[in-house]
């Protein structure tokens, strides 16, 4: 039984962690979520799984300061792009401040713990990281 699962389908574990896509076959369009045709050319000649990539570019965030009962705040909701694939995500390990943000700011995906269940199953989240320019 494993001890680690993904918080959604499309977040492969392992020893590098990566997002996968559901690909057209017909037009090339990436979506998460299954589908029976495409939301883009509307064909039906189906889908394939691809890897994206582990780093992208933040496209545009907003710092988040109201939330639901529970969910701590200030927290940086943001839109990555992963080689074209747009992807939802929080940035994380990063003040949430417009100051530390960047538009264009190179973004890695990284993963983390959301709770362990009563047989020892730990839920393992994702999020975007900045990744430190500097460093080659």
């Amino acid at each position: 039984m494993p001890t680690q699962v993904p918080l959604v389908a499309y977040l492969a574990l392992g020893e590098h962690p990566h997002l996968i896509a559901h690909q057209c076959r017909q037009c090339g369009a990436r979506f998460f979520d299954r589908r029976n045709a495409c939301a883009s050319c509307g064909g039906s000649a189906g889908f394939e799984d691809v890897d994206l990539p582990d780093t992208g570019v933040l496209r545009t965030f907003t710092i988040v300061s109201v939330a639901a009962p529970g969910v701590p705040v200030p927290y940086v909701a943001g839109l990555i792009d992963l080689a074209g694939t747009s992807v939802r995500a929080n940035v994380v390990n990063v003040k949430p401040e417009p100051g530390e943000l960047r538009l264009g700011m190179t973004v890695r995906l990284t993963t983390f713990s959301m709770g362990t269940d009563v047989n020892g199953i730990e839920a393992i989240g994702f999020g975007f990281e900045p990744v430190d320019e500097g460093v080659a």
